[in-house]
Order: C-alpha cells, then sequence, then structure tokens
C-alpha cells in the first residue's frame, strides 16, 4: 500500500488527525469534548475519531481501531457515562467533560503508551485485560482513517 503515512511517524499520523478533530464544528460533535480531550498528554497520544457526535480514542491509526480506551457518552438528563467497549466496562458517570477526560485518562490500559501506526493485531495485547484483542472487542466502523488525512 503507497501512501503518505509510509513516511510519516505514528505520531505524526495521530497529530494530524487531532488537527482534524479540533477543527470540527458543532455539525460532527461539539467542539469542547475534543479540546477536553486533548489537555491530558496521555490521550493527546491516541487515534481521535468522530462518530454520531462521540469522541473515540484508539492505541493504534487503522482500522479496525482498538476498542480497550474509555468512551464519554453524553447523558440525556446531563453528564457523562463512561464506558470501555472491549470488556463493556463502566468506568463512572461524571458531571462534566473535564471529570470524564480525567477519568478516561486515570483508566487507561497498563502499559498504554502513544497510538501505533497499525491495527489491533499489531498491538502486543490488550495490556490490563489480560488477553488479546479480539474482531468482537474492535465495533462497529467510525469516521475517518489515516488516510483521510
Amino acid at each position: 500500500m503507497a501512501s503518505n503515512d509510509e513516511s510519516r511517524s505514528a505520531a505524526e499520523i495521530v497529530e494530524a488527525a487531532w488537527t482534524v478533530v479540533l477543527s470540527y464544528g458543532r455539525d460532527r460533535i461539539n467542539p469542547a469534548v475534543p479540546r477536553a480531550a486533548y489537555q491530558h498528554p496521555l490521550l493527546r497520544e491516541l487515534w481521535p475519531m468522530v462518530s454520531h457526535g462521540v469522541l473515540y480514542l484508539s492505541r493504534c491509526t487503522r482500522y479496525p481501531w482498538s476498542r480497550d480506551i474509555g468512551t464519554a457518552f453524553p447523558q440525556s438528563g446531563g453528564g457523562y457515562r463512561i464506558r470501555r467497549e472491549s470488556d463493556k466496562a463502566l468506568l463512572g458517570v461524571v458531571d462534566t467533560l473535564e471529570e470524564a477526560y480525567a477519568l478516561i485518562a486515570a483508566s487507561l490500559p497498563d502499559g498504554c503508551g502513544p497510538a501505533i501506526d497499525g491495527t489491533p493485531d499489531d498491538l502486543p495485547s490488550c495490556a490490563g485485560l489480560g488477553r488479546e484483542a479480539l474482531p468482537e472487542d474492535w465495533g462497529p466502523a467510525v469516521e475517518g482513517t489515516a488516510d483521510d488525512l
């Protein structure tokens, strides 16, 4: 596969993705959401993507993305429910975006480092979950790939 990504590091790919996500308007996501996540240096190293107004983060830049990072889902009555898709764990319910992304940052899998340029198959394991990444962990496709940048 020949693409611009072959000459860019994973960090550069992630940085470019954040630039795109941070530029989205309200038609895609509440701009405060990616800004709140971006405030956390550990989350800023992960691949961001948006689907249905929700920000998802991944440890890899290529589909199918990892699903072992918490996601903040807005609740109709206010606040956010934080859930991790890989094991269906409810990490908590909080009142503010700042609390949501602080909880997500605090709940990263053991050994979670910067996103890699690859797929979950390229990750050594779902660290902290005690098992390898499985296809059922990956969830549905969402908008954006490294090739879109």
